[in-house]
């Protein structure tokens, strides 16, 4: 199912932000022509991965409270603490909307 999240210029390029899909808490991610959409909660602990750093270079949001990685594209974590994954999702484009694809 396609779910509209925000409009484009809600998420300015190279930053987070956090939406939420009644209890599905979404961090998405612009950098550049690219959109990406992970689970907004860090597996090592309940922490918003929104309010992390981007890393562009490596497509990669970065936990504030432990500074765990995740992939962007994976949902990979790529350093401690933290040791799983968290979801991704389809982000689709339409006119100045934002949709992700969930279950």
């Amino acid at each position: 199912m396609l779910e509209r999240l925000c409009a484009i210029s809600d998420v300015p390029d190279g930053e987070a932000r956090r939406f939420d899909l009644g209890r599905l808490r979404v961090a998405v991610v612009h950098l550049g022509d690219d959109w990406y959409a992970i689970g907004d909660r860090c597996t090592h602990q309940d922490i918003s991965l929104a309010e992390g750093e981007v890393h562009a270079d490596t497509l990669e949001l970065e936990c504030w409270k432990h500074g765990s990685c995740f992939s962007l594209t994976t949902g990979e974590p790529s350093s401690l603490p933290a040791t799983k994954a968290t979801p991704t999702y389809t982000v689709k484009i339409e006119g100045d909307d934002v949709f992700v694809e969930v279950d």
